[in-house]
């Protein structure tokens, strides 16, 4: 299953289970890569990949430290994923980071 399905499954969790484990959200996903459109491909996986360092440098500094690939995932997640879009910054980067 892409990571960006699995993002897409931790957003529509609340923010707790975000920092819990990942096995907390294996349910989660399972519905939404039934549910999500095909459009999401490996470049998508790639960009999100990519921002794992940025997103837990943003974490750690509680927001005050943004990346360019940080940026660049969370404006792709946003762009193809509806749920991403009521996400704030810091969920979305915890997200990326519980993968």
């Amino acid at each position: 299953m892409p990571r960006t399905l699995l993002i897409c499954a931790l957003l529509a969790l609340s923010a707790p289970a975000w920092a819990g484990s990942f096995a907390g959200t294996s349910a989660g996903a399972s519905s939404a890569g039934s549910s999500a459109s095909s459009g999401s491909t490996s470049d998508d996986d790639k960009i999100v990949l990519q921002a794992r360092d940025d997103a837990a440098s943003f974490v750690a500094s509680e927001g005050r430290i943004r990346g360019a690939q940080l940026e660049a995932a969370l404006r792709q997640l946003r762009e193809r994923h509806p749920a991403a879009r009521e996400a704030s910054d810091l969920q979305l980067a915890q997200a990326i980071l519980a993968q």
